[in-house]
């Protein structure tokens, strides 16, 4: 039988249309998002399945969606695996730890969603009041793009530096626009170098920019019941297991302005000797990395098709 993690995305996978399909053929799915709707207090699962596009991509709203279609996804997942073939382990990509927890049994669902939803306001919030953005760095050693981030931030007096290490060749930055535009101009500098690609956000998530947010959030935080996780999960920031309800809580609250350490976590949880990783959730981002970390890891996707559910299952439990 396969040893295999479950691995939930973060921001910047939703779309229109999200959880549609789950929703309607499974009645495990259509609770989640009618919990969802209960908890936020409108119809929630209207704009995840029909839009408008525009209000669906707002932080506030892209985060909570992600989220709800995540853990909808999962709990799909869980009636059709039943006891047979359970996960060894756990992670999530920023936004997509939370879903994690909540599959771990660290997090209610509930709790969890309010916590959610409470970070995307103050991370829209914190745009508004430090604007920002973020950029893809390709084909770049870590070493030499912390040395550029470190030198741009001098030379600009701004905030620049790395937010996600993703995975060898693919690390992500994240500053204020001075910040990114010195880093730029140092890029340039580099023979052969690729420049950086300009992300389609105005926030600058897992840097100090993020600080002004911290204190609603927080307040959230501190009034949100946090278990032990029942499964063990890796942390972003720590790059370690969460096996106390007290990690959990200093993982959270650090999260929002600290580095996303995907490529380290990916390693240590190849280290426990999986076979596979499950991307349970929209998108396929997070099997792509591990392609690039790890290619010995089978990967495999569980995101809004429920007819893909059987072979999966039967794939997982027969390998």
């Amino acid at each position: 039988m396969t040893r295999y993690a479950v691995l939930f995305p973060g921001q910047g996978s939703q779309f229109v249309g999200m959880g549609k399909a789950l929703a309607a053929a499974l009645p495990a799915a259509a609770a989640v998002f009618a919990e969802a709707d209960a908890v936020l207090g409108f119809d929630f699962s209207a704009l995840c399945f029909a839009g408008p596009e525009q209000e669906l991509n707002d932080t506030a709203n892209a985060q909570p969606a992600i989220f709800v279609t995540s853990i909808a996804a999962w709990q799909a997942l869980q009636a059709t695996m039943g006891s047979e073939a359970r996960p060894v382990a756990m992670a999530g990509h920023s936004l997509g730890e939370y879903s994690a927890l909540v599959a771990a049994g660290a997090l209610q669902f509930a709790d969890a969603l309010r916590l959610v939803r409470a970070r995307g306001l103050a991370m829209r919030a914190a745009g508004a009041i430090a604007p920002g953005g973020m950029m893809a760095v390709l084909g770049m050693p870590r070493a030499t793009v912390d040395e550029l981030c470190a030198r741009a931030a001098q030379a600009a007096d701004a905030v620049v530096t790395i937010a996600n290490d993703n995975c060898p060749g693919q690390i992500v930055i994240a500053g204020d626009r001075r910040g990114l535009e010195a880093f730029t101009a140092l890029v340039q500098e580099q023979p052969g170098a690729l420049p950086p690609t300009p992300l389609k956000v105005s926030v600058a998530p897992h840097t100090p920019l993020m600080q002004s947010a911290t204190a609603s959030f927080l307040a959230v935080l501190a009034e949100t019941p946090i278990q032990a996780p029942g499964l063990p999960v890796l942390g972003n920031v720590s790059a370690d297991w969460l096996t106390t309800a007290e990690a959990v809580r200093q993982e959270l609250s650090e999260q929002l302005t600290r580095e996303v350490r995907w490529a380290d976590s990916m390693r240590r949880l190849v280290d426990t000797g999986v076979d596979a990783v499950v991307e349970v959730g929209p998108g396929k981002v997070l099997t792509g990395l591990m392609r690039v970390i790890d290619r010995r890891v089978n990967r495999y996707n569980f995101g809004d098709d429920p007819v893909s559910l059987p072979d999966l299952r039967t794939t997982l439990i027969a390998s």
